[in-house]
Parts: C-alpha cells; structure tokens; sequence
C-alpha cells in the first residue's frame, strides 16, 4: 500500500546524468508505477538502527470522509546522507486506533520504507468512520513512533455545525524559533493548512539566531538533509501531531521566485539544469509531507492541486500557483502597472488548473468554498518618494489578466462564499477583493482574503511597520495590515466565518506568547470584512 517505486532518473548527487537520460526517465514513469507495491530487493523485518529512527517524528496529512495519509520516515541519524539507513528496505508496521491510549486499534498493517524514497512511509488509511477523531503510530524492530492524532472528515451530504483550523506559512529555521508553532500544537483545531515554503533553500546567514550550517541546497540529499533538520525541530513536530495537515508549496521549497521551469536567475541556470533541480526539490517534498500516491512526483513534475470537502460546510480548493506559471512580467520585482499586465497568455495556475479550479467552485454545494493557495491576491500597491504605485510582479498583480477574470467567475457564477487564503509574504492582511479595483467606490466585494504572516521568516516584525496609514490610503481594500509573527485560526458555521489573527511579540529568542491581533467576520452570503 504505502511502498513506493524508485525513482526512474538519477539525480544531482546520487549518479551521473545527462540530458537525455532526464528525459526519457521521466516519460517512463508511468511503466514503473507498477512497481509501486513491490520491495527493492530482500525486506528486513529486524533492522538494527545506531539511534532511535523516528527522529522526525509523523505526520498525517489529507482526510477524506473514510481516512487519511499517515506518514514518518526512518532516519536515525537524519542529518547525514542517508538518514543512517542502508539502502535495503524495511518493514515497518502501523495501527490506528480510536483512542489515546492505542488500546482499540481498528486498522493495522505493514508498509516498506525503500531507500529510493528516503526510507518514508505514506499509509492511506481507508474505511474508517466519519467526522471523528483517531490515533496512530509506527513499530520497527521493536521501536514505537511517537503517537500522532488525526481524523476523518464528516461525508458528503451531511452539514457540520462547527470546523475549526489554522493555517500558517514561511518558517524559515535560522531566522527564529519555532515558538509559534508550539502554540499552534496547543489549538483545539480540526485541521492545519500549510501554505507554503515550509523550508527555505538558501546558505547560512551571518546574522542568523540559530544556523543550518550548509550552502544552498542542490542536490536530492541536500533538500533531504534541510527537510530533515526542519523537522528535527520539537515544535513543528508537535504541531504536526495534533491534527492532519493540508499542504502546498510556494517557492522556497525548490529556489526563490522561481516559475514553472524558469530560475529567478536564467541567464545563469539553464532550463534543463533547473528542472533537475526541481524535480530534486519534489521529491525531497513528498517525502516528507503526508501526500497521497496521486501526488507522488514524476521527474520533474508533481500533480499537488487538489479539493477536500468537510462535509457540506466548507471544500478547501488547494491550489499551485508555482509549477504552471508563465514567467513574471517586466523582469519580476515591484514594477508600476503595464498593459502587459492584462496579456491573455500570462497565467499564475495555468489553463488546465485554472479550468479545474472554476468548474469545481461552479459545482460546489458547500457552504463556504476556500482557495488555500500562496500568493496574495488582492493589489496592494506602494509608492516611493511620490512615485507611481509598485506592485509585486511575483504576486496575482503580475498576472492581472487572469486575476480579473478569476474573480469576475466568482461574481458571475455565484459562487457560495469564496475565500482565499494566502500566505508568502510574511505579513497578516485582510482584504476585500473586488471585480475592478481600478473602481474601488463602485465595485463591490465578490471574496474574501485572508493573509497569513510568518512562522518565522522576517525575524521579530512589528505590529504597524512604518508606511502603513499609507499604503492603506492607497488600497482602500485593504482593511488590515500586521507584521508580526504567528498563524491565522479560523471558525466555521454554515452562517459565519470567524478569524483570529495570532501573534508573537517575538521570534528570535524563545518563549514569547501568543495573542490575537484582530478578529474578522463575514456573515454568509456577505463577503464584507466585519471586524469583530
């Protein structure tokens, strides 16, 4: 079930490759799917470890009405190339219970860990009750994993009367401690969304609080080994436990502003040796976050967008705004707006994403329809010593065309309350999207957003950086604006939406505590900021 096949290219640091052998791997991963329940050689079922292997902890990740992804990865040693396994497989073995104490075990079963993908394990759980809550963990060679949480999420055609999440984003491990997730791990949530760069690629920084101690990451083992240091952590390990995760990537997780197959810098990578790189980037990320087998890369390519409905109450449209873009305009950076800007051609999710995307949100009979995806939506320009405004090219103002028509379909397929909630830029904002926000007095709001700050990244941040009366002068859509650090907690019932806005005064030094910010409201139907 949770055995996966090898990879069918080398890559970077493993063995020699060539161009050509890139290419003809990758086509041929369909064949070896077939492989994907099978073991790589003899399975041993008595591995001896120098240390305890569940050093990074579990995860679980994905709920469906009758199950979830369950996931861990072996890794005694888990800083060296390797994780200090060996490259024969392992049996591991997996229960799931309906209680703490894992008395009541209702699923069990065996999976292999192959060296091929990092000695991880994905369990997709199934036929378990609805809307309510299990445990599991992992055995081998008589050592247990740690007990993770998870649940299943109510059926179709039934109406919750309450969900409860979180989502945060941007926890970059030398630029403070993770002291906002040990809060998170402490929320009485039924499910946490993550939305993007969940590592960061670069080399180590001088003024850095704590280091990673490596240069950029390249290679496969070099974004397993930052996977691995990021997850040694105790409290995103904590946070990973209490409750199943949805997860999405931005950018960091591969190279900084990179879109679709194009480096931030092309004139110095070629395309052919980004997209080796990249695809060393998706897999070092399947393997290590809770995905199902749909999700599992080919080459160079990773299928990761996908819908989950929590009963009729609310379906979570989890998008990638990374891996099909065009190129951002004008030579990324902040730039004031061109009629470049409205070029049919340029596209943040692509056709046949964008295609999925509005035909399930014109299908959907779901109380609440949320985009979880990356970059903020709404514009919000900025204007130096009296200058034209500037906008983000790497954000949804770069692709203007199809951001007007995305929220135009929203209006003109009356879908039921869309909110989009975004991460990236290491800031909390709440916005008002509107159809024409050139009209900002004559266009009313078709959508809400919400945008989550950082865990870490951006160091301690402040609670009204300077500039902000006007910046918010200039983007009257724009109704709050924050830079500390924390994540975003949000409740849902068929008739509101609340979200809290949680805050740390401080990330660089341990122990500081959580508070809410602001508090919003929409009442349904109304897609209105209403602070609370």
């Amino acid at each position: 079930m949770s055995t996966l096949p090898p990879p069918l290219y080398p890559l970077p640091g493993s063995s020699p490759i060539t161009r050509r052998s890139f290419v003809l791997g990758s086509a041929s991963f369909a064949a070896a799917a077939l492989l994907s329940t099978r073991a790589r050689g003899a399975v041993s079922r008595a591995a001896g470890f120098p240390a305890y292997p569940f050093s990074l902890g579990v995860a679980s990740g994905d709920p469906a009405a009758d199950g979830f992804v369950i996931w861990t990865r072996l890794a005694p040693t888990p800083l060296v190339p390797g994780g200090g396994m060996g490259r024969e497989p392992v049996e591991v073995r997996w229960e799931v219970a309906a209680d703490e104490g894992m008395r009541r075990v209702v699923q069990s079963g065996r999976a292999v860990a192959n060296a091929e993908w990092a000695h991880s394990v994905h369990v997709e759980v199934e036929g378990l009750a609805p809307d309510r809550w299990y445990w599991y963990r992992f055995h081998v060679s008589g050592e247990i994993s740690p007990v993770g949480r998870a649940r299943t999420f109510p059926a179709a055609g039934t109406r919750p009367d309450r969900l409860r999440f979180a989502f945060a984003s941007c926890q970059k491990y030398e630029t403070g401690y993770y002291t906002a997730l040990e809060h998170l791990a402490r929320e009485d949530v039924d499910l946490i969304l993550h939305l993007g760069d969940y590592i960061y690629e670069k080399g180590p920084d001088a003024s850095a609080v704590r280091q990673h101690n490596s240069p950029e990451i390249m290679t496969l083992e070099d974004y397993r080994a930052r996977y691995a240091l990021y997850k040694s952590d105790p409290a995103l390990q904590a946070a990973h436990a209490i409750a199943p995760w949805l997860v999405t990537w931005d950018d960091h997780e591969v190279s900084n502003n990179y879109a679709n197959d194009i480096h931030e810098k092309p004139e110095t990578n070629a395309r052919a040796d980004f997209l080796l790189r990249r695809a060393a980037g998706y897999q070092a990320y399947f393997e290590h976050m809770p995905l199902r087998r749909s999700a599992q890369p080919k080459g160079p390519d990773m299928s990761l967008y996908r819908r989950l409905a929590f009963g009729d109450l609310a379906a979570f449209n989890v998008l990638d705004t990374r891996q099909y873009r065009t190129d951002q305009p004008q030579g990324d950076g902040s730039k004031p707006f061109a009629p470049e800007l409205l070029n049919p051609a340029g596209s943040m999710l692509g056709a046949t994403q964008r295609n999925w995307l509005l035909d399930g949100l014109s299908s959907s009979r779901t109380d609440w329809n949320v985009l979880a995806q990356q970059v903020m939506m709404a514009p919000a320009g900025r204007s130096t010593n009296g200058g034209p405004l500037l906008y983000s090219m790497d954000k949804w103002p770069g692709y203007e065309f199809e951001r007007r028509l995305l929220l135009r379909e929203l209006r003109d397929r009356r879908v039921g309350n869309p909110v989009v909630l975004t991460g990236d830029i290491h800031t909390n904002w709440a916005n008002e999207l509107l159809v024409d926000f050139e009209r900002p007095g004559e266009s009313k709001a078709v959508a809400a957003e919400f945008v989550g700050t950082s865990i870490t990244s951006g160091g301690d941040g402040a609670a009204e950086p300077a500039g902000t009366a006007e910046m918010m002068s200039a983007n009257p859509w724009v109704k709050y604006f924050n830079s500390q650090r924390g994540y975003v907690r949000c409740e849902v019932t068929p008739a509101q939406w609340r979200t809290e806005y949680r805050v740390l005064p401080y990330v660089t030094r341990p122990g500081a505590p959580v508070s809410t910010a602001r508090t919003y409201v929409l009442e349904s139907g109304h897609p209105q900021l209403n602070r609370a």
